[in-house]
């Protein structure tokens, strides 16, 4: 039992000399959980929390990889989910997405276990600690069950595989798959319950706040199709944070856009955990976003804007944000444009094209010179709907988001698209609502714990 936990966290090596005799004494030279401040430190430890997931980049429709040297420069995992195969790893290869993820759910577990009951702080202290490993935890359920269980259905959701839904950090727990009402049943109770304990706003954006756990609500929400919930709580965020980088400022000096924990726009640090460098965006997003869009001037580029450290070559252009002010990082956890698209999106849903496309116009001034921008102009709400989804697809290209998008939206009919790819001059072909949308869990992890019931492929 304590071989498959280990596996299912790999991160956390300190177990494997075995951990259970650092539980009940304070070993020497050995600092173990026992003062507020020391749960302080790991809740302020950008390393435990930040790093998300990176292999819904290659699975995305926004990225398109079709240059035999970028082809041949890819790995066995990266070409398997590029190509939405059954299987994305061997039985010696682990899944650093799901390791990630669950390594960051052990921690928080083991803050809100211990923090309560510690000494030297306040009791604010440790309920505002308390609440931030919640909002972290919901998070990262949010992201793992969308990666490796089917969309939610309400119709179908109670008896849908979800992932292992693991509260403690009990080295001995079952880590038997919840179904998804259950893990999205959780996700709601941990942030709702993180919100009274929380400040309006963080110290810097790595740490929780109400305006992030309102942010992750509204993506909740969205993806379970509570359309209503969905926009007040975009709304509540975008009431406590609003500001739009204009992009303006930075045209003829990219390399000043912001860092992560300096741009306003961020509701919550959260990157990709690893960079995926030079994502080839696919041609007909690039036709969509047009040369004046400054997204596509700035955070997009050409091969010589990678410069001599990055090998191979490739037609088209290729995501560059990652370049700029040296953080060599992808960004994509909530954000101000998020929730401006998500408001928008339930907006148009509830048949207000003109609310609707009134938000995003807000959002596409900040994306264009003043001298090319024009505003888009109000249709039907089906019209506005579309002009949502295609500009949210334009706002987080080379991030990783699209896949989420690309899975829920295949419960609309008018969204629900049959994809292909060609590869190694083979033909993938992921029609709508697939099996193959479903991340499959690593035969690794399978074999050493046979409750980890693999997803139908």
């Amino acid at each position: 039992m304590r071989t498959k936990y280990l596996i299912l966290f790999a991160a956390l090596l300190i177990f494997e000399t075995g951990c259970r005799k650092y539980v009940e004494i304070e070993q020497k030279n050995i600092r173990t959980l026992k003062y507020t401040t020391d749960f302080r430190y790991i809740m302020n430890n950008i390393q435990n929390f930040e790093g998300t997931c990176s292999y819904p980049i290659f699975s995305g429709d926004d990225t398109e990889i079709t240059d035999p040297s970028r082809i041949l420069a890819m790995d066995d995992i990266q070409s398997n989910i590029y190509t939405w195969s059954a299987k994305y790893t061997s039985d010696l290869q682990g899944d650093s997405d799901w390791d990630r993820l669950y390594k960051t759910i052990y921690t928080c577990n083991e803050v809100i276990a211990g923090v309560r009951d510690s000494q030297g702080g306040t009791n604010a202290d440790k309920e505002q600690i308390y609440a931030e490993a919640l909002v972290h935890r919901a998070y990262t359920y949010l992201i793992l069950v969308n990666m490796y269980a089917k969309q939610y259905n309400s119709a179908t959701s109670s008896t849908d595989l979800g992932v292992p839904l693991l509260l403690t950090p009990n080295l001995y727990t079952s880590l038997k798959r919840q179904p998804v009402a259950a893990v999205y049943t959780q996700i709601q109770k941990d942030l709702t319950e993180s919100v009274s304990r929380l400040p309006a706003l963080p110290d810097y954006n790595m740490k929780p706040a109400k305006v992030s756990a309102y942010a992750i609500l509204s993506r909740t929400y969205l993806n379970m199709r509570d359309f209503n919930r969905a926009g007040l709580y975009a709304d509540s965020s975008l009431t406590l944070q609003s500001t739009l980088l204009d992009l303006q400022k930075y045209a003829t000096a990219p390399g000043t856009v912001p860092s992560r924990l300096n741009d306003p726009e961020v509701l919550l640090s959260k990157t990709t955990g690893v960079t995926v460098t030079a994502v080839s965006i696919s041609n007909d997003l690039l036709t969509s976003m047009g040369t004046r869009d400054l997204r596509y001037q700035i955070f997009t580029g050409a091969r010589s804007v990678f410069g001599r450290s990055f090998s191979g070559a490739f037609t088209g252009r290729a995501s560059s944000r990652y370049l700029l002010n040296g953080e060599f990082v992808i960004v994509n956890g909530p954000s101000v444009p998020e929730m401006m698209l998500v408001k928008a999106e339930c907006l148009a849903r509830a048949g207000n094209a003109t609310s609707a496309i009134s938000v995003v116009n807000n959002l596409r001034k900040k994306r264009f010179l003043t001298a090319d921008y024009t505003d888009l102009p109000t249709g039907t709400a089906d019209a506005a709907l579309q002009t949502v989804i295609d500009e949210k697809r334009k706002e987080f290209v080379g991030s990783g988001m699209r896949w989420f998008d690309q899975k829920r939206l295949n419960l609309d009919p008018a969204f629900a698209q049959t994809k292909t790819r060609t590869f190694k001059n083979q033909t993938y072909t992921l029609v709508p609502n697939s099996n193959r949308y479903i991340f499959p869990i690593g035969d690794k992890y399978i074999l050493l714990s046979p409750e980890l019931e693999q997803n139908p492929r």
